[in-house]
């Protein structure tokens, strides 16, 4: 991705972040870097383009936070506390993927979209799966649910609590929200 396609990304994100997906057109955008329409059409095709190369630099970017999660060699029941406090750092950081990500109905039927997003799920899953299989070989989590039942409750919590957040404006501390949410899912999975 160039210098210029970044900047573009930068200042889709902040447009979602105050006006939500619908603030976001081609307009808006050569608005807000006061640019030509016709200049950022260089760059990108559509405002699809657009946020999959947004969730493409986050798909990117989770990965390697998760990767240095399980690099970490922390136990089971941290490597999961830990690998979510990556998560809601960078969301703290960059609200915008809030909007990208967890908004209902993000240009419905734009394959690509939902193409990215589901990758996006696969790269949480890929690391989850294997902290919880060993939290469960190891005693930490309860083995009365599935790994993948307990992929969805841990990703369907923290789906929700990024939800919370976006409609409440990003108002509250969500490092601060999301680790009391993570604390108590902890203390639910937990065969202890």
């Amino acid at each position: 991705m160039t210098d210029r396609q970044h900047d573009l990304i930068d200042a889709a994100g902040r447009i979602l972040t105050r006006s939500g997906v619908t603030g976001l057109t081609i307009k808006n955008l050569a608005i807000e870097l006061g640019f030509t329409e016709a200049a950022i059409y260089r760059h990108f095709k559509s405002k699809e383009d657009i946020i999959v190369a947004m969730l493409e630099h986050l798909l990117e970017n989770a990965n390697d936070r998760c990767k240095a999660v399980m690099d970490s060699g922390f136990p089971p029941d941290l490597a999961l506390l830990e690998l979510f406090r990556s998560h809601l750092r960078y969301f703290k950081a960059h609200p915008h993927f809030v909007v990208a990500v967890f908004s209902d109905g993000l240009l419905e039927g734009a394959g690509p979209i939902n193409d990215t997003l589901f990758k996006i799920l696969g790269v949480n899953r890929m690391y989850l799966v294997p902290i919880l299989v060993k939290g469960q070989q190891q005693g930490v989590f309860t083995t009365a649910m599935s790994p993948e039942q307990l992929v969805q409750l841990v990703m369907g919590s923290f789906r929700m609590e990024m939800f919370k957040w976006r409609i409440a404006q990003f108002s509250y501390d969500i490092e601060s929200q999301g680790d009391s949410m993570l604390t108590a899912l902890l203390a639910l999975i937990s065969q202890k």
